[in-house]
């Protein structure tokens, strides 16, 4: 009788790893991601495990940041930052606002999506910005007030093939 106790155990542990939806794509810093997200709160409590029985592991305390949202367990998000950090935090904690964080060097956004159009603005990495829309290699932000298309592989938070619309 132990046995078959045993069974149901090990299988809704194996479900806290495994996405609730169909991967958007792969990100090469947190693998399979369901969907991409941003912080809610200035101050986000990232656990060890899917509830408040889990010691808290980190605090994330900047609102807005992107996350990839790489798995679901109830009320609970598996969720990985830009640098590679990963945890669970309570969806509440979550907005559907979708944010991009600068990486690299210093970037800067143009007028029009081409490496030769003009200059708007530049920033540096880890500035994060308001996604508004992809076409083809590059998208448009917002970063401070300021609109202007960056190139895909100088930011992160976005999937491959993702259109946002303004």
């Amino acid at each position: 009788m132990r046995a078959l106790l045993a069974v149901p155990s090990l299988l809704v542990l194996a479900g806290l790893t495994v996405p609730a939806a169909a991967p958007v794509g792969q990100d090469t810093v947190c693998g399979s991601v369901v969907r991409y997200a941003s912080m809610r709160s200035d101050e986000v409590n990232l656990r060890t495990g899917p509830g408040v029985r889990h010691p808290v592991d980190w605090v994330f305390t900047a609102k807005d940041l992107p996350v990839a949202v790489t798995a679901e367990y109830d009320n609970w998000r598996r969720i990985c930052d830009w640098e590679g950090t990963i945890g669970w935090v309570h969806k509440a904690m979550l907005s559907g606002a979708r944010t991009v964080v600068l990486t690299g060097e210093l970037r800067t956004l143009r007028r029009d999506p081409t490496a030769q159009a003009p200059a708007v603005v530049r920033a540096e990495p880890g500035v994060v910005g308001e996604l508004l829309r992809c076409d083809e290699g590059w998208c448009r932000l917002d970063v401070r007030g300021y609109r202007g298309w960056l190139a895909r592989d100088e930011f992160w938070g976005v999937s491959p093939d993702e259109k946002a619309v303004e």
